[in-house]
């Protein structure tokens, strides 16, 4: 089995459905209300264990219900939680989350314990054991950076929530899959085409990432790297919750290539991966498990 490592974020998701997002100071009757698992890093770990990774997560919860049933969870789902310890001074992460009748969503997070999953907890993690490290931006970017350290060339970062980066982010950054808004904020660069997803490529790669991937929602990925450039087209379906897209997306193509597989056969996985998903409500049970892509 593929071996990975991921670091990164573990909410509760408490979501509302709703036919259109409220306008500010605005109050709306909406509909069915959810409670899921979620964060980005439990999203992305879930995928990968799904999808036939031997994931180990990283994480911090806190000493409440919501923690304890994320850990039960991830025991559930085969996922080492060695590393996922407890902060007993902070609350469990939370995300607020409206899904309106496109499937579109906007969401609000309280950090919670995240904010606390600090460089001294990576100290006990063996990193030479991995195929793949796996992060994101839900954590503090201290810890993100240290982990880059210890990965030493196989580690992708998903920019996610969109923020500024220090330079020696991308200096040998393995990969880096932005979704559209990040790859704005990141160069400068909307990518609504080939040549702009070019233009954005060259500047990360100029940064020194090795191999870009923009992720472009319905329309599937774009890649640029030594492999060359490719488009992977995403396959139509009717959405119903786009919330953890992205984070499928991550985890499926983590698994791929620490499998060894080729980089458009890779893509095309995740992109399939992240299809499925979006036709589920929730974040981790829209996760699709390997047979539902073979």
């Amino acid at each position: 089995m593929p071996k990975l490592i991921v670091i990164g974020s573990s909410n509760t998701d408490m979501v509302v459905k709703t036919n259109r997002f409220p306008q500010p100071g605005e109050t709306i009757v909406g509909g069915e209300f959810f409670l899921f698992p979620g964060g980005k890093g439990a999203n992305q770990a879930v995928a990968a264990a799904r999808l036939g990774g031997e994931v180990s997560f990283v994480a911090r919860v806190g000493d409440d219900l919501f923690g304890q049933q994320a850990r039960d969870g991830f025991i559930k789902e085969g996922i080492d939680v060695t590393h996922v310890t407890t902060d007993e001074d902070a609350a469990s992460g939370t995300a607020l989350i409206t899904i309106n009748s496109e499937g579109e969503n906007s969401i609000v997070v309280a950090p919670g314990a995240n904010a606390t999953l600090l460089p001294n907890h990576l100290d006990r993690v063996d990193f030479t054991s991995a195929d793949i490290v796996l992060a994101q931006l839900e954590t503090p970017l201290e810890t993100i950076l240290a982990a880059a350290r210890h990965a030493k060339g196989r580690f992708i970062l998903n920019p996610a929530p969109a923020t500024t980066l220090p330079a020696e982010v991308y200096n040998g950054l393995y990969a880096i899959t932005p979704n559209e808004t990040e790859t704005k904020l990141l160069t400068g660069i909307l990518p609504t085409d080939l040549s702009t997803c070019d233009l954005a490529a060259k500047t990360f790669q100029e940064r020194g990432v090795q191999h870009v991937v923009i992720t472009l929602g319905a329309k599937g990925c774009y890649y640029s790297g030594p492999e060359g450039t490719h488009q992977i087209a995403a396959g139509k379906v009717q959405p119903s919750d786009t919330t953890a897209a992205g984070d499928v997306f991550n985890g499926a193509l983590a698994v791929a290539l620490a499998e060894s597989q080729p980089w458009y056969d890779a893509l095309e996985f995740a992109v399939r991966a992240a299809t499925i998903s979006v036709t589920r409500m929730g974040a981790q049970p829209s996760a699709p498990f390997r047979k539902e892509l073979s």
